[in-house]
């Protein structure tokens, strides 16, 4: 893959941490309105808890590590579980709002991928 497209993804994946991470703190962002009541209040049920403020750092800390170009598999690894899971909440109860949560995804696994040689000797 292309070292310059590499480059993007991971600047925009940290980015996208940083503010999203950020906004479980600050909340400088609107509240995101669900398709299914039941989304909101199983994510009201986490805001209420340290669930998502836990969340928030961990999203911080890797888009950091993704940004200055430390850690980078270690922190791809560490979001890998927590891009899931967004995907598994929308599938399960938002579908109509899936698209960013794809897209981060996606992102995630393509720099899984283009950092294969750090991960095989996890599989």
């Amino acid at each position: 893959m292309n070292t310059k497209v590499i480059l993007t993804l991971r600047v925009l994946l940290g980015l996208l941490l940083i503010v999203f991470g950020s906004n479980k703190f600050i909340e400088f962002l609107p509240d995101f309105e669900f398709a299914n009541p039941e989304a909101g209040v199983f994510f009201d049920a986490l805001a209420g808890s340290y669930v998502l403020k836990t969340v928030g750092l961990i999203e911080v800390l890797v888009g950091l590590l993704l940004i200055l170009n430390k850690a980078v598999p270690f922190a791809l690894l560490i979001m890998a579980p927590i891009s899931v899971n967004i995907i598994l909440f929308h599938a399960t109860l938002d579908p109509l709002n899936i698209g960013p949560g794809v897209f981060v995804f996606l992102i995630n696994a393509l720099l899984i991928y283009a950092n294969w040689n750090s991960f095989k000797s996890l599989f």
